[in-house]
């Protein structure tokens, strides 16, 4: 194999943007930043959060409730 090809591997610091959660993995970056996390998924909490916006999610149930009616 060739030498001084491969990149630099680093015990990186994977920071959580919504709920500020830190921990170590390996990786190619030192510092890796995510926008969701396991520990606030909601797959993984078990605690489902829904944004709505704008009223889509009560027209949404509106309109599946129209479809069961059938």
């Amino acid at each position: 194999m060739k030498a001084d090809i491969h990149p630099k591997y680093h015990q990186a610091q994977v920071v959580c943007g919504s709920c500020h959660t830190t921990f170590t993995v390996g990786s190619t970056r030192p510092e890796l930043r995510v926008d969701v996390c396991s520990s606030c998924h909601p797959f993984f909490t078990g605690k489902q959060t829904i944004v709505d916006t704008a009223g889509q999610v009560e027209r949404f149930q509106k309109r599946l409730e129209r479809s069961t009616r059938l």
